[in-house]
């Protein structure tokens, strides 16, 4: 209920696109973006954590563009990078390898499918520089899709 009045606040004060709305944290900030996933999937755009992991409890069932970014030296995160990384990607439907986009950064993409993409950084616990750049434009490159339109079969 709290994203829910922050939300409506934010739409008294501003002017809204609904197709850009997004969800980002830090550490504790970062599973309460995947429980945002999970119970307001409808509100959210695309998710990107930052050294954080998915609760046990939570469970994601709509397909959405996530970036998870973790240190590869956050031992209290990274051995759990990879479970919420493999929930978002069976979610989302990606299977693969995945494809390079840049050092440590792999994206997970299918034709029609939601992409998951990880940004693996040397570091430990921590925001690294630029994390800020890199969430903005891949929000920027995954607007909210407009729902499909049901085509009709016809009946002879």
């Amino acid at each position: 209920k709290l994203v829910d009045t922050a939300l409506a606040s934010l739409r008294e004060q501003f002017s809204i696109d609904d197709a850009r709305v997004y969800a980002t944290g830090f550490s504790n900030g970062a599973g309460f973006t995947y429980l945002l996933w999970a119970e307001r999937s409808h509100v959210f755009a695309a998710y990107a954590p930052v050294a954080g992991r998915s609760g046990a409890s939570v469970q994601l069932k709509e397909p959405k563009p996530l970036l998870h970014i973790v240190g590869e030296r956050d031992r209290r995160m990274f051995a759990a990078h990879k479970n919420a990384v493999d929930a978002a990607r069976r979610v989302n439907r990606v299977t693969g390898e995945g494809d390079s986009c840049g050092e440590g950064c792999t994206i997970f993409r299918a034709t029609g499918a939601a992409p998951v993409m990880t940004w693996i950084h040397p570091g430990s616990h921590e925001y690294p520089n630029g994390t800020s750049e890199r969430i903005v434009k891949f929000f920027r490159d995954h607007p909210r899709k407009p729902p499909q339109p049901r085509r009709e079969v016809p009946t002879r």
